[in-house]
């Protein structure tokens, strides 16, 4: 009997720092969207293209949810996270371990609202010290919404991805390829530059700095052997402008040698990287001004 081809698209969703990011850059077996410790990393909806035997799975990164929303920013990665929502086959509800919190909830209820199959990913069981809690918890999170499949997992690890895989094969629609096989992602070269220097940033920086900072790509020329990248670090004031630099510039310096290294291995040839940092005030609470730096409706 042939198995039938399915493909179709689903959204990886939750809230900040549980794990989306680092889960379908393992799920789709590349580097499609940046990771760091801090919430908030992700600010796009972002496509990762698995391509198996008998399926396709559009996997669809979204901004993590969160309940507090002091800034257009704020604002915008919401919105971000609940349209990309629409038209999904199925949702990847993921949450942190053991954890809880009110933020978690906001997230599960859009979820909910999509109206498509949930499936509760539980991520990052590898750091919970004592693994006789997880199956009460995941008994109480059964409770809370009407799961089609509960998948404990560690994306870091790469524990039960390819049981996550098949659960999310499951729900897809039969369909023929909706992307070409050697695609992996919807962005384009100049997005995942800029997004590969703003990973250092949030890397390099202390708590607050990096929400007040994104990267936007002035020049990308490809020659044979050699990409040369042009790229402007904006920030909100000046203060914020002499601590990206560092002194003597060491950590900029720092900052474009670990962001070129990356953009080496994407883009497979030497990278010539410049970077210039400048002050945009207040440019993360103001709706027009997101917009004419890439953060689009």
């Amino acid at each position: 009997m042939t198995v039938p081809y399915r493909a179709g698209f689903v959204a990886l969703v939750g809230r900040p720092n549980v794990g989306k990011s680092t889960l379908i850059n393992r799920l789709v077996g590349e580097k499609v969207a940046i990771v760091s410790r801090k919430p908030q990393t992700t600010r796009h909806r972002i496509l990762g293209i698995r391509h198996l035997p008998d399926a396709q799975i559009i996997y669809v990164d979204t901004p993590g949810m969160h309940a507090r929303t002091p800034r257009e920013m704020n604002r915008y990665l919401n919105r971000t996270a609940v349209d990309a929502l629409a038209d999904v086959d199925a949702v990847a509800f993921v949450v942190d371990g053991l954890q809880w919190t009110e933020d978690d909830e906001l997230a599960l209820s859009k979820a909910r609202k999509a109206g498509a199959p949930l499936v509760l990913v539980v991520n990052k069981v590898d750091r919970i010290q004592d693994k006789s809690l997880l199956l009460p918890h995941l008994a109480e999170l059964s409770r809370k919404a009407n799961f089609a499949e509960i998948v404990p997992t560690s994306a870091r690890r790469g524990t039960n991805l390819a049981e996550l895989e098949a659960a999310f094969v499951k729900l897809l629609p039969e369909s023929p390829q909706l992307f070409p096989e050697e695609q992996v992602t919807d962005r384009g070269d100049r997005f995942r530059a800029a997004e590969l220097v703003r990973e250092q940033l949030m890397r390099a920086l202390g708590q607050e700095l990096p929400y007040a900072i994104t990267v936007q790509i002035e020049a990308l020329e490809m020659e044979e052997r050699l990409a040369r990248v042009s790229a402007i670090i904006w920030v909100e004031r000046p203060g914020q402008k002499a601590i990206v630099i560092g002194k003597g510039g060491e950590l900029l310096k720092r900052i474009g040698r670990d962001a070129r290294h990356e953009m080496e291995r994407l883009f497979g040839r030497k990278v010539f990287l410049q970077l210039w940092v400048k002050v945009r005030e207040g440019w993360s609470d103001d709706r027009q001004a997101l917009r004419s730096l890439g953060y689009e409706e």
